[in-house]
């Protein structure tokens, strides 16, 4: 007979000691990305969002030293959320929308151009297309298109004007 966990018991975390930091930390950059998702699941303890590279191991690094040094505090949780409130009412929707139109980063944008399906992951300070970064969505539909677009338009981001 096996044992099972209760259903709303919360999961458990590997501990993770100060003086490993520095190594685990340092073997993300080579880790291969399989191995980095496996160690999504273990120290968050559900499945890996299908983000690039750069994001699992920037978020598994903020992990890792949560895990050895603890979190927010509880005040400090409760007064950003506080913030968050007033600026968007509590609503979920507006909280997912940036101020300044753009997707926010982490988005993945699709299209697909004669039969291929291009996809570029917006980043905090432009755009990921094929592991190459891009200041603007119009040089990457140039690069896929070997014409000039509006990059918003031609990701749907913008409704194509005047037709």
């Amino acid at each position: 007979m096996t044992a099972t966990a209760p259903p709303n018991a919360q999961p458990t975390f590997p501990t993770v000691l100060p003086a490993d930091i520095l190594g685990r930390l340092a073997a993300l950059k080579i880790t291969p990305t399989p191995d980095l998702k496996q160690e999504w699941r273990e120290l968050f303890g559900k499945e890996p969002p299908a983000f690039n590279r750069p994001y699992l191991v920037s978020r598994l690094t903020y992990r890792i030293q949560e895990l050895a040094y603890g979190g927010l505090r509880p005040e400090t949780r409760t007064r950003l959320e506080a913030l968050g409130e007033q600026l968007d009412g509590g609503n979920v929707v507006l909280r997912r929308i940036r101020a300044d139109g753009r997707p926010l980063p982490g988005t993945r944008l699709l299209r697909e151009w004669h039969g291929v399906e291009h996809a570029v992951t917006v980043l905090a300070d432009g755009f990921d297309w094929e592991g190459r970064p891009y200041k603007s969505l119009s040089a990457i539909a140039r690069a896929i298109t070997g014409t000039r677009w509006n990059g918003w338009t031609f990701f749907g981001l913008r409704q194509r004007t005047g037709l």
